[in-house]
Protein backbone atom coordinates (compact mmCIF):
# COMPACT_ATOMS: atom_id res chain seq x y z
CA UNK A 1 0.00 0.00 0.00
CA UNK A 2 2.85 2.35 0.84
CA UNK A 3 4.30 1.91 -2.67
CA UNK A 4 0.92 2.66 -4.22
CA UNK A 5 0.76 6.08 -2.53
CA UNK A 6 4.38 6.80 -3.34
CA UNK A 7 3.76 5.96 -6.99
CA UNK A 8 0.91 8.49 -7.23
CA UNK A 9 2.81 11.15 -5.31
CA UNK A 10 5.75 10.71 -7.68
CA UNK A 11 3.35 10.98 -10.62
CA UNK A 12 1.45 14.07 -9.48
CA UNK A 13 4.35 16.04 -7.93
CA UNK A 14 6.13 16.70 -11.26
CA UNK A 15 2.78 17.58 -12.84
CA UNK A 16 2.17 20.18 -10.14
CA UNK A 17 5.66 21.64 -10.54
CA UNK A 18 5.39 21.77 -14.34
CA UNK A 19 1.96 23.41 -14.21
CA UNK A 20 3.20 25.97 -11.68
CA UNK A 21 6.28 26.87 -13.76
CA UNK A 22 4.21 26.97 -16.95
CA UNK A 23 1.47 29.16 -15.48
CA UNK A 24 3.92 31.51 -13.75
CA UNK A 25 5.90 32.03 -16.96
CA UNK A 26 2.68 32.63 -18.90
CA UNK A 27 1.53 35.12 -16.27
CA UNK A 28 4.87 36.89 -16.63
CA UNK A 29 4.46 36.89 -20.43
CA UNK A 30 0.98 38.41 -20.18
CA UNK A 31 2.16 41.15 -17.81
CA UNK A 32 5.51 41.87 -19.49
CA UNK A 33 5.05 41.12 -23.19
CA UNK A 34 1.40 41.70 -24.11
CA UNK A 35 1.08 44.75 -26.36
CA UNK A 36 4.83 45.29 -26.49
CA UNK A 37 7.62 44.60 -28.94
CA UNK A 38 9.55 41.35 -28.67
CA UNK A 39 12.45 41.17 -26.24
CA UNK A 40 15.62 39.92 -27.87
CA UNK A 41 17.52 37.47 -25.68
CA UNK A 42 20.07 36.26 -28.24
CA UNK A 43 20.19 38.52 -31.34
CA UNK A 44 19.09 36.64 -34.44
CA UNK A 45 18.36 33.47 -32.44
CA UNK A 46 15.99 33.83 -29.47
CA UNK A 47 13.21 36.27 -28.65
CA UNK A 48 10.38 36.55 -26.17
CA UNK A 49 7.16 37.68 -27.82
CA UNK A 50 3.50 37.46 -26.81
CA UNK A 51 1.16 35.29 -28.91
CA UNK A 52 -2.40 34.13 -28.22
CA UNK A 53 -2.67 30.71 -29.82
CA UNK A 54 -6.17 29.29 -30.41
CA UNK A 55 -4.74 26.37 -32.35
CA UNK A 56 -1.85 24.01 -31.94
CA UNK A 57 1.70 23.92 -33.26
CA UNK A 58 2.30 25.64 -36.59
CA UNK A 59 -1.11 27.35 -36.34
CA UNK A 60 -3.02 24.17 -37.13
CA UNK A 61 -6.66 23.71 -36.08
CA UNK A 62 -7.29 27.31 -35.09
CA UNK A 63 -10.38 27.86 -32.91
CA UNK A 64 -10.94 24.13 -32.29
CA UNK A 65 -11.31 24.47 -28.53
CA UNK A 66 -13.78 21.60 -28.04
CA UNK A 67 -11.50 19.31 -30.06
CA UNK A 68 -8.55 20.25 -27.82
CA UNK A 69 -10.60 19.58 -24.67
CA UNK A 70 -11.50 16.12 -25.95
CA UNK A 71 -7.97 15.30 -27.14
CA UNK A 72 -6.44 16.44 -23.85
CA UNK A 73 -8.94 14.37 -21.86
CA UNK A 74 -8.21 11.31 -24.01
CA UNK A 75 -4.44 11.84 -23.74
CA UNK A 76 -4.62 12.22 -19.95
CA UNK A 77 -6.83 9.12 -19.66
CA UNK A 78 -4.35 7.09 -21.73
CA UNK A 79 -1.46 8.36 -19.60
CA UNK A 80 -3.23 7.40 -16.36
CA UNK A 81 -4.12 4.00 -17.84
CA UNK A 82 -0.45 3.30 -18.54
CA UNK A 83 0.73 4.72 -15.21
CA UNK A 84 -1.60 2.25 -13.49
CA UNK A 85 -0.12 -0.60 -15.54
CA UNK A 86 3.56 0.31 -15.22
CA UNK A 87 5.26 -1.77 -12.53
CA UNK A 88 6.57 0.49 -9.79
CA UNK A 89 10.20 -0.51 -10.30
CA UNK A 90 13.44 1.38 -10.90
CA UNK A 91 13.62 0.03 -14.47
CA UNK A 92 10.39 1.77 -15.42
CA UNK A 93 11.05 5.07 -13.62
CA UNK A 94 12.09 6.94 -16.81
CA UNK A 95 8.89 5.86 -18.55
CA UNK A 96 6.88 6.87 -15.52
CA UNK A 97 8.56 10.31 -15.35
CA UNK A 98 8.13 10.95 -19.08
CA UNK A 99 4.40 10.26 -18.82
CA UNK A 100 4.21 12.61 -15.85
CA UNK A 101 6.01 15.35 -17.83
CA UNK A 102 3.66 14.92 -20.81
CA UNK A 103 0.65 15.11 -18.49
CA UNK A 104 2.05 18.23 -16.82
CA UNK A 105 2.46 20.00 -20.14
CA UNK A 106 -0.99 18.93 -21.30
CA UNK A 107 -2.59 20.23 -18.10
CA UNK A 108 -0.67 23.52 -18.36
CA UNK A 109 -2.06 24.22 -21.82
CA UNK A 110 -5.51 22.91 -20.86
CA UNK A 111 -5.70 25.48 -18.05
CA UNK A 112 -5.08 28.23 -20.62
CA UNK A 113 -7.74 26.88 -22.96
CA UNK A 114 -10.33 26.62 -20.18
CA UNK A 115 -9.72 30.02 -18.57
CA UNK A 116 -8.44 32.13 -21.47
CA UNK A 117 -9.87 30.31 -24.53
CA UNK A 118 -6.35 30.39 -26.01
CA UNK A 119 -2.83 29.31 -25.05
CA UNK A 120 -0.22 31.92 -24.19
CA UNK A 121 2.96 31.34 -26.21
CA UNK A 122 6.02 33.53 -25.85
CA UNK A 123 9.29 31.75 -26.72
CA UNK A 124 10.43 32.30 -30.30
CA UNK A 125 13.52 30.77 -31.88
CA UNK A 126 14.02 33.31 -34.63
CA UNK A 127 17.16 31.59 -35.94
CA UNK A 128 15.04 28.87 -37.53
CA UNK A 129 11.72 30.75 -37.52
CA UNK A 130 10.22 28.06 -35.28
CA UNK A 131 6.61 28.64 -34.17
CA UNK A 132 6.24 30.50 -30.87
CA UNK A 133 5.82 28.10 -27.93
CA UNK A 134 5.73 27.94 -24.12
CA UNK A 135 7.07 25.90 -21.19
CA UNK A 136 4.25 23.33 -21.37
CA UNK A 137 5.04 22.75 -25.06
CA UNK A 138 8.68 22.10 -24.18
CA UNK A 139 7.74 19.41 -21.67
CA UNK A 140 5.25 17.74 -24.02
CA UNK A 141 7.50 17.83 -27.10
CA UNK A 142 10.79 16.78 -25.53
CA UNK A 143 9.12 14.12 -23.39
CA UNK A 144 7.29 12.64 -26.38
CA UNK A 145 10.52 12.49 -28.38
CA UNK A 146 12.38 10.92 -25.44
CA UNK A 147 9.51 8.47 -24.88
CA UNK A 148 9.71 7.26 -28.48
CA UNK A 149 13.49 6.84 -28.17
CA UNK A 150 13.07 4.84 -24.94
CA UNK A 151 10.35 2.65 -26.43
CA UNK A 152 12.43 1.96 -29.53
CA UNK A 153 15.91 1.59 -28.06
CA UNK A 154 15.85 1.14 -24.28
CA UNK A 155 12.91 -1.04 -23.36
CA UNK A 156 12.87 -4.56 -24.74
CA UNK A 157 9.81 -6.46 -25.92
CA UNK A 158 9.60 -8.37 -22.63
CA UNK A 159 9.56 -5.05 -20.72
CA UNK A 160 6.68 -3.76 -22.82
CA UNK A 161 4.83 -7.06 -22.45
CA UNK A 162 5.12 -6.70 -18.66
CA UNK A 163 3.39 -3.34 -18.90
CA UNK A 164 0.59 -4.77 -21.05
CA UNK A 165 -0.03 -7.77 -18.78
CA UNK A 166 0.76 -6.17 -15.43
CA UNK A 167 -2.83 -5.02 -14.94
CA UNK A 168 -4.19 -8.44 -15.97
CA UNK A 169 -1.95 -10.28 -13.51
CA UNK A 170 -2.99 -7.95 -10.74
CA UNK A 171 -6.67 -8.51 -11.54
CA UNK A 172 -6.21 -12.29 -11.76
CA UNK A 173 -4.51 -12.30 -8.33
CA UNK A 174 -7.45 -10.45 -6.78
CA UNK A 175 -9.95 -12.88 -8.36
CA UNK A 176 -8.07 -15.92 -7.05
CA UNK A 177 -8.16 -14.62 -3.45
Amino acid sequence: MKNKWLKWILFFAPIAVIVAIDQLTKLWAVKSLMGRSAITIIPGALELTYVENTGMAFGLLQDSTIFFYIMTAVALAVIVYFVIRIPFEKKFLPLFILLSFIAGGAVGNLIDRVFRKYVVDFIYISLIKFPVFNVADIFVSLSCITLVIFLLFVYKDEDLKRIRVFGKRKKENKESE
